[in-house]
């Protein structure tokens, strides 16, 4: 059966393959990104979030069967936080009243593996309480202190996403409601946003040491495409909550035998 689809970061990287994936299952595919998609919408503000709303709430007619929050930016910058965090929230509670109308709805956001590396702690509270201006302000003092501070930025915002999907799931506004609300952590994907530990053989076995990749190493976004299109298929109506690490073994390799 047919079902539509909505997918924010579509025109590259994983949003492409995905989108890519369910429209060759002949799925209707509503892209959102900043350039080549069916949505035009920026999601690093706030006016640019509840235009995207809108765009979505009409050209879906009211209705969607999934939405999958993927549009994320790896700079180690204000903007980062902007996207990855509040964007992603703004996608999935935004677009949550647009799912009461399938038989099936379904949500996933992209986190990833760097949610296992030691967040900025003061950088995670602002977004946990979901205050965008201090969490802004933050991300403005690491960058101005340099790189390595800088670096935190990105998985800070992941560990704040995937803690919010954890908290989320469960409550009636998601599972109360039908609706199954997880997430997925890659490891390292051949992207556009990863191309600077990708591009060459030396910086491939650089971002290796970082990031350990047993089974297979690096990989392409179809990869992640395929879970994600299972994620929110029909067959997933149990999962609530969970963090899918596709990540070529980083999770157990880096933490061992914890489970959280």
């Amino acid at each position: 059966m047919s079902r539509t689809y909505l997918v924010t970061g579509s025109a590259s990287g994983i949003g492409a393959a995905t989108a890519a994936l369910l429209r060759e299952r002949g799925h209707r595919v509503i892209g959102v990104d900043v350039h080549d998609a069916e949505v035009v919408a920026d999601l690093s503000s706030a006016e640019g979030r509840d235009a995207m709303v809108a765009a979505v709430t009409e050209a879906s007619g009211g209705t969607l069967d999934a939405v999958i929050a993927n549009a994320g930016l790896a700079t180690s910058t204000p903007a980062t936080v902007s996207v990855n965090y509040f964007g992603a929230l703004a996608t999935l509670e935004g677009l949550r009243p647009l799912l009461a109308g399938s038989s099936a709805p379904r949500a996933v956001a992209t986190a990833s593996m760097a949610s296992l590396f030691p967040p900025d702690e003061e950088l995670l509270e602002a977004l946990i309480a979901h205050d965008e201006p201090a969490a802004r302000h933050r991300a403005g003092q690491l960058e101005a202190a340099g790189p390595e501070a800088a670096g935190a930025i990105y998985g800070t915002t992941k560990r704040a996403l995937a803690r919010w999907i954890r908290r989320s799931a469960p409550t009636p506004d998601w599972a109360g409601a039908g609706i199954p609300l997880n997430a997925i952590a890659p490891g390292v994907v051949v992207t556009p946003m990863t191309e600077q530990f990708t591009s060459t053989a030396e910086a491939r076995e650089a971002i290796l040491q970082q990031v350990p990749m047993p089974l297979n190493g690096i990989f392409e976004p179809r990869d992640v495409a395929y879970l994600l299109a299972w994620l929110t298929s029909e067959e997933n109506a149990h999962l609530c909550g969970q963090v899918v690490f596709i990540d070529g073994g980083s999770d157990a390799v880096i933490r061992g035998d914890s489970t959280w």
